[in-house]
């Protein structure tokens, strides 16, 4: 089983309008209303490739009703924990001339909160996926990674992380299965700007060094990179397409890697499946489905 850990989801509200005049009353002309958060969109795509997961976080209030409603829906394997003060933050994303986001706070968790996600922790056994995603609410420990990550030693539990910064270069040393960062966010990790193939590929390897097992960088339009725990290097352009929304793209990739791998076993495999996956969501309003991902990954 594959769990996903959401610390703070969202409902994202996405309004379309042809011009946004600031001080004015703007209507809309499109409006769509779905559940968000990098771990949750990673279950989303999980479930379309016909991979159970289950998706861990916290909910609050009238709106963490509604993701977990919305989950349910699509059927979406869910074990959030609720929160009883507040609720579940909305991120209103506007796309008009220009995109632009509006994101809530979401609730104040307390220290009984995540002394509950533990627990729930607790049901991982040997072989387990857990994927770790996103940013960290500030009612948080900023190393609450690391506290998972330590707290799991020893249980042979593939761990996937796609963070930035301190966040992701602090869980190294617990050895993650799989990290994906962009190639800007690899750069920043060492103070550097990657314009190569041949440096974004020395740097994932120097992220090896650190622990990490498998190093999946997503480079855009320029594809993605592959560097895998037995030396192998994968590089590929992203399949043809128009791009709507790059908005889950990067959860897609994660969530195709895992599928593609967990059928194979084969890391090209993954690789190739993570990147029509990105790259099906990318093309799309929203995630991409099964069918998308399959349809995009014949082409390459």
């Amino acid at each position: 089983m594959i769990y996903t850990v959401t610390f703070n989801p969202s409902l994202d509200y996405i309004v379309k309008l042809p011009t946004l005049e600031l001080g004015s009353v703007n209507r809309t002309a499109k409006e769509e209303l779905y559940p968000g958060g990098k771990g949750i969109n990673v279950s989303i795509v999980l479930r379309n490739l016909g991979v159970e997961s289950t998706a861990l976080g916290f909910i609050a209030g009238f709106t963490g009703t509604e993701i977990q409603r919305l989950l349910d829906a699509c059927g979406c394997r869910n074990d959030f924990i609720q929160v009883q003060e507040g609720f579940s933050r909305i991120n209103v994303k506007i796309k008009a001339e220009q995109e632009s986001e509006i994101n809530g706070q979401g609730p104040r968790l307390s220290s009984q909160n995540l002394q509950d996600l533990f627990s729930k922790l607790e049901n991982l056994s040997d072989g387990d996926g857990l994927v770790l995603a996103g940013s960290i609410p500030n009612t948080l420990p900023a190393d609450i990674y690391e506290k998972i990550l330590e707290h799991l030693q020893g249980r042979n539990i593939h761990a996937v992380v796609d963070a930035t910064g301190e966040l992701l270069r602090n869980v190294l040393k617990y050895r993650p299965f799989l990290i994906k960062p962009n190639n800007h966010e690899l750069g920043e990790l060492f103070g550097q700007h990657l314009t190569t193939d041949e440096a974004i590929i020395s740097h994932a390897q120097k992220l090896q060094q650190m622990g990490a097992r498998n190093v999946l960088v997503s480079m855009a339009g320029d594809g993605a990179i592959l560097v895998d725990e037995g030396g192998g290097i994968h590089k590929r352009l992203p399949p043809q397409g128009h791009v709507v929304n790059s908005v889950g793209a990067g959860d897609s990739m994660v969530a195709g890697f895992l599928a593609g791998y967990l059928s194979s076993q084969n890391y090209e495999t993954a690789f190739q499946t993570g990147l029509a996956a990105g790259s099906a969501s990318a093309f799309q309003e929203w995630l991409a489905s099964g069918d998308d991902i399959r349809a995009l990954l014949k082409t390459m």
